[in-house]
């Protein structure tokens, strides 16, 4: 076997900046969409070299947090490489995985939700149905989508499970931008707001040993779901349909 080499004591210089910039990312002081200071503003901030602060942007480029534009500048992608990593595997994978792997997040969320939720969590979910409602007849889906989007959050956040939140919180755009694409009329904007309101009834409801209320959570959370997973499957085959046409079309 190969001799093992001796770890170094320090990291490099290009890794200490790498590490003082993704800092700058996790606290929120770069907003995602915004544009970092350009290297030699960095250089002379951090009083080191502009290779060594090239050599660090790269790397963040690379980890996917930091989007490099030619004749532009740099900006902010993600805040973390939790975050990088999922919206590159979401990018590329079937939309039905991604609302399967919903369902489990979401359907689990609210189990706990039902159980653990506070007074205040109460007053949230509330005021966030109300805005899911007021966007399913806004005819906007990307409205639609945020709202959906920000209610799940909070019934994700009642639970208590900060790792579980911060797992859904960083789906989220894989999510938004699924359910921006649907096929939406008024039949299914009611149907939306029932499973909804479902939702918060059974959390509101429940408690500690009121495992029914859970249960009831789980079930409108599921079934929220599979409104989604529908939509998706009609906007699947009508896409198919329309480029049969579009052959059928092109031979005439």
């Amino acid at each position: 076997m190969d001799a093992l080499r001796q770890p170094r004591r320090a990291s490099t210089l290009a890794a200490q900046v790498a590490d003082q910039l993704r800092e700058q990312l996790a606290t929120g002081k770069w907003p995602v969409g915004t544009r970092i200071p350009g290297e030699l503003e960095l250089a002379g901030l951090l009083q080191v070299s502009r290779n060594t602060v090239r050599e660090a942007l790269r790397a963040l480029v690379h980890l996917g947090l930091l989007e490099s534009r030619v004749g532009d500048g740099t900006y902010v992608r993600v805040a973390n490489e939790l975050e990088a990593v999922l919206l590159r595997r979401t990018a590329t994978t079937r939309p039905v995985d991604v609302l399967e792997l919903r369902a489990v997040l979401e359907e689990h969320a609210a189990g706990l939700a039902a159980e653990r939720r506070s007074q205040a969590d109460i007053v949230r979910l509330r005021e966030m149905l109300a805005a899911v409602q007021e966007s399913n007849r806004s005819g906007s889906m990307t409205q639609v989508a945020a709202a959906d989007g920000a209610f799940h959050q909070a019934v994700v956040q009642a639970g208590g499970n900060e790792l579980l939140g911060e797992l859904y919180d960083y789906l989220g755009s894989a999510l938004s931008s699924l359910l921006t694409a649907l096929p939406w009329d008024d039949d299914v904007a009611v149907e939306h707001d029932h499973w909804h309101g479902a939702l918060v009834d059974a959390v509101a409801a429940g408690d500690a040993v009121a495992a029914g209320d859970a249960v009831a959570a789980r079930y409108a959370a599921s079934m929220l779901v599979q409104v989604t997973s529908r939509l998706a499957d009609e906007a699947g085959q009508d896409a198919v349909a329309e480029q049969d046409d579009a052959v059928d079309r092109g031979r005439s």
